[in-house]
C-alpha cells in the first residue's frame, strides 16, 4: 500500500449479541492476505470480545493489531479514544491494509462518522463501508436485541453514554447509517421469519441497501470489504434521530489563552 493511500475502514453495528464479533473473527481467518487492524468497543471490567479476538489471531491480524477501546461507547469517547488509537495505527513500523471496528452495540453509527473528518485523520483513513448486522428473529420479534436485559445492563455499565435513545431509535440508526445489511441467526429465523425481518428493515431504511442473510458469521468477505463508500463524504444520505443535537456533534476544536500586555499607543 502506498503511503498515501487512505486506508480503508469497515465499520460493524449492531446490538450485543447480534453477532458482530462471530463476524469479524470469520473476516480475520479470511484476510485475502490483507493485514488487518480490528477495534473493538468494549468497556468494563472484562473485554469479553477482545479476548476472543485475540485468542485467535493469525499471521495477517496478529494480538497487537487488535485494540479494545475500553473507555465508554465509541460514539461518545471520540476524541478520548478513538481518534488517538487510529494515530497510533497509522504510526506502526507496517500499517493494516484494513482496519475493522467493531461497536458497542449501543453506539450511534453517525457520530462515528463524522469524527473521520477530523483534521488529525481525514487524509489517512476512509469508510469502507457501514455493516449492520440485525438479528433476524429480534427484529421479527419486535425486540430488535436477542437479550434486551443484557442491552440495558450494558447501558448502565458504560458511564460515558450520553445518550438515552430507545432500542428502536439506536436500530433505525444504525439501518440508516448502513451501506449493508446482515441477518444474523437467519438459520433461527426461518422463512417466514426472515420475510417478516426483512420488511422491517425495508421499511426503516432511507434508501435501497442490499440485504443478506448470514448464519455463523460466515459471509464471502469479498461482499462486505471493499465497498469503497466513501461513508464520512455521504453524511447527508444517512439520516439519524440525533442529527443537529449538539451532544453529538463532537466538534474538533482547541483553546489557546495569549497573554496582551497593556496598549499603551493607541496608533501602534
Amino acid at each position: 500500500m502506498s503511503d498515501l493511500a487512505k486506508i480503508p475502514v469497515t465499520v460493524i453495528t449492531g446490538f450485543l449479541g447480534a453477532g458482530k464479533t462471530t463476524l469479524i473473527r470469520h473476516l480475520m481467518t479470511n484476510t485475502g492476505g490483507r493485514r488487518l487492524a480490528v477495534l473493538v468497543n468494549e468497556f468494563g471490567t472484562v473485554g469479553v470480545d477482545g479476548d476472543i479476538l485475540k485468542s485467535c489471531a493469525i499471521e495477517d491480524c496478529p494480538a497487537e493489531n487488535i485494540v479494545e477501546l475500553a473507555n465508554g461507547c465509541i460514539c461518545c469517547t471520540v476524541a478520548d479514544d478513538f481518534i488517538p488509537t487510529i494515530e497510533a495505527l497509522m504510526a506502526l513500523p507496517t500499517r493494516p491494509d484494513h482496519i475493522l471496528i467493531e461497536t458497542s452495540g449501543l453506539a450511534l453509527p453517525k457520530p462515528l462518522l463524522k469524527a473521520f473528518d477530523w483534521p488529525a485523520i481525514r487524509s489517512k483513513i476512509t469508510v469502507d463501508g457501514v455493516i449492520a448486522l440485525a438479528d433476524a428473529e429480534a427484529v421479527a420479534a419486535g425486540t430488535f436485541a436477542a437479550d434486551v436485559a443484557a442491552v440495558d445492563a450494558q447501558r448502565l455499565a458504560d458511564d460515558s453514554l450520553d445518550h438515552e435513545t430507545p432500542l428502536s431509535e439506536v436500530f433505525e440508526d444504525q439501518i440508516s447509517c448502513a451501506d449493508i445489511i446482515l441477518m444474523s441467526k437467519a438459520d433461527l429465523a426461518g422463512p417466514e421469519g426472515l420475510a417478516k425481518a426483512r420488511k422491517v428493515i425495508e421499511d426503516e431504511s432511507p434508501r435501497e441497501i442490499p440485504i443478506l442473510e448470514m448464519t455463523e458469521g460466515v459471509i464471502d468477505p469479498k461482499v462486505v470489504l471493499g465497498l469503497n463508500a466513501a461513508a464520512e463524504d455521504d453524511l447527508a444520505a444517512r439520516p439519524s434521530h440525533h442529527d443537529g443535537h449538539d451532544d453529538h456533534e463532537h466538534d474538533d476544536f482547541e483553546t489557546v489563552v495569549i497573554p496582551m500586555p497593556e496598549v499603551s499607543d493607541v496608533n501602534a
